[in-house]
């Protein structure tokens, strides 16, 4: 797990306002995603990480990484900004079996078949022009390995339409013919999103949309939860076999 390459840079990153602009903000929405454990479930239903070496890309302040950690071998946090590093290296103190490194998916700071899962939840992965970032998933597969992407899903109301909303260009059926070329399988994932207030579900909604998609999602929202769609996306390192 520590055969990192020496000397790596981050390649050039798109920041996430979200979490970069509002750490505190997102760590409620990470709270609340989620609740009954869907992802999770898919996850390890799909590819199992329990004894295995896991890499978490765009890992932000690693809220992800004490759930992997809990069974694998041993986890990788790959995040670009380091101010949510500094973060992270306080939610996994204690844990023995983490590490944290500063680097990108377009070049992960580790050596050729060092892992056996990489994972990307609503980070970096959203279609044509990230073709690089899963050709470094590939280097540093092990043969069998797995790439899994979590994005949300565009065509999932009511998030999925404020989603849209926001982005005109965005169009999901182009995105999902393009991970289905990649050799991708796929999972739609329904997930309830639960707020402890509704101050909380506000404060959430305005870092993720616009001023005013963001005070429509908020009035079409009522009570304190939220479905929110997901597709998981899975491709398996051939074995045995050289990758292009």
């Amino acid at each position: 797990m520590r055969a990192a390459l020496a000397g790596v840079r981050p390649a050039a990153v798109v920041p996430s306002p979200n979490i970069w602009n509002w750490p505190e903000v997102y760590e409620i929405e990470n709270q609340a995603q989620d609740h009954g454990g869907v992802i999770w479930r898919a996850l390890r239903e799909d590819c199992p990480f329990a004894g295995l070496d896991v890499v978490d890309v765009g890992c932000g302040d690693g809220f992800h990484l004490p759930e992997f950690a809990a069974s694998a071998r041993g986890v990788i946090g790959v995040e670009p900004h380091r101010p949510l590093l500094r973060r992270a290296r306080q939610r996994i103190a204690g844990l023995a079996n983490v590490e944290l490194r500063h680097g990108s998916a377009e070049r992960l700071p580790l050596a050729d078949n060092s892992v056996d899962l990489v994972h990307a939840r609503t980070a970096y992965f959203f279609g044509p022009g990230c073709e690089r970032g899963m050709a470094e998933a590939d280097r540093v597969l092990r043969p069998g390995g797995a790439l899994v992407i979590v994005d949300l899903d565009a065509t999932s109301a009511p998030y999925g339409t404020w989603l849209r909303e926001d982005l005109p260009g965005y169009d999901p059926n182009e995105i999902e013919e393009f991970f289905t070329a990649q050799g991708f399988s796929y999972r739609a994932l329904e997930t309830l999103w639960r707020f402890r207030d509704r101050e909380s579900l506000a404060a959430v909604l305005r870092i993720e949309f616009s001023p005013a998609v963001a005070e429509r999602a908020i009035a079409q929202t009522t009570g304190l939860t939220l479905p929110v769609g997901y597709r998981m996306r899975v491709r398996r390192k051939p074995t045995g076999l050289l990758m292009p």
